[in-house]
């Protein structure tokens, strides 16, 4: 009998060492690639290894004409409130959430203090409410740095021109030749105006701040549409919804009323922002879902009059393990 149980003792902790080898492998697999997100975005976004088009335009062409009304920091919505607002109000929202939902949940069953922790391999221990806040966040930040490469490679590749770029771009007509016919110039050297300004002014095809509202604000609301689902709420979700998606809009309008992009750049961005959001809840998150906190049947009910027929058999550590983790379902989030 001793010889059996060591037997199957032995084989219960080698499945149980290979499972949480197998988690920690993913949990640093995907650290990685979060890593390598982030690095990407930063190339993108403050170095000059992806150098932009060079579109060219026409002498005199009223399309990009529009009066320049200064930089991002005067606008109605600066970058500096939008990116507050895209990174702080999902974290607290989320946050927020979570806790409470945690709450209910936990002061609903009885149970030990002891198995309110989950185990995800020996290489961390965590607690449900924090496995799922973090998981649910990082895959929101890992969707904003994908939202912000795919802007960033379509603004590089495609080098589309804001409207007002001649007003910034400052072109010699005289000297290029304008007076005598209508031409298409296509050399970077035919602007006198101040390269960064120049710069920035070929880059807004998509719109990075409507790809990045839309995403946040669909994120937020498919988030609280499929996870709060508790009475009284069935006109608050909606109404908390349309706003979120309404704010959006007015800032994609708003760069269009700003001339600071065109409505094509803006459409584009919400197009991606919205296909990114709709592919990481549907996908990734699977629409906020999870096993409940605690399971509705007693670990009595679970186990039928099958002990009758097990009297005689001793029960491996492998059997007690998993019997004590049945008596307790976590909400785990694929």
């Amino acid at each position: 009998m001793r010889r059996r149980l060591g037997r199957r003792g032995r084989k219960g902790f080698v499945l149980i060492k290979c499972l949480s080898l197998s988690v920690c492998i993913m949990l640093y697999f995907q650290l990685v690639i979060m890593a390598g997100t982030v690095m990407l975005a930063y190339y993108f976004e403050y170095t000059d290894t992806f150098s932009v088009h060079v579109q060219g335009f026409f002498c005199y062409d009223t399309t990009y004409t529009k009066p320049y009304l200064g930089p991002e920091d005067s606008s109605a919505i600066p970058p500096v409130l939008l990116y507050a607002l895209v990174a702080g109000l999902p974290t607290l929202l989320i946050t927020i959430t979570e806790t409470v939902l945690f709450l209910v949940q936990y002061t609903s069953k009885e149970f030990d203090r002891s198995e309110k922790t989950v185990a995800t391999g020996d290489c961390c221990y965590l607690n449900p409410l924090v496995r799922r806040t973090f998981r649910f966040l990082g895959v929101y930040t890992f969707g904003l740095f994908t939202v912000d490469i795919f802007v960033n490679a379509g603004q590089v590749v495609t080098g589309n021109l804001a409207p007002y770029f001649l007003t910034v771009c400052k072109p010699n007509y005289t000297a290029l030749g304008c007076l005598q016919a209508l031409r298409y110039i296509s050399h970077q050297e035919a602007c006198t105006g101040n390269q960064d300004d120049i710069l920035r002014a070929r880059k807004t095809f998509p719109s990075k701040e409507a790809a990045l509202s839309v995403y946040a604000a669909l994120y937020l609301a498919m988030y609280v549409t499929c996870t709060v689902r508790a009475k009284g709420t069935r006109l608050a979700k909606p109404v908390l919804s349309l706003g979120l998606m309404c704010l959006a809009f007015l800032t994609g309008l708003n760069r269009v009323a700003e001339y600071r992009n065109h409505w094509s750049d803006v459409i584009a961005g919400f197009i991606i922002g919205t296909a990114i959001a709709t592919f990481l809840v549907v996908c990734v998150v699977h629409n906020f879902k999870g096993k409940l906190l605690l399971s509705e049947e007693s670990p009595t009910e679970q186990r039928p009059n099958t002990a009758m027929l097990n009297l005689g058999r001793m029960e491996s550590p492998l059997e007690k393990y998993i019997a004590s983790q049945n008596h307790i379902a976590f909400a785990e989030v694929t």
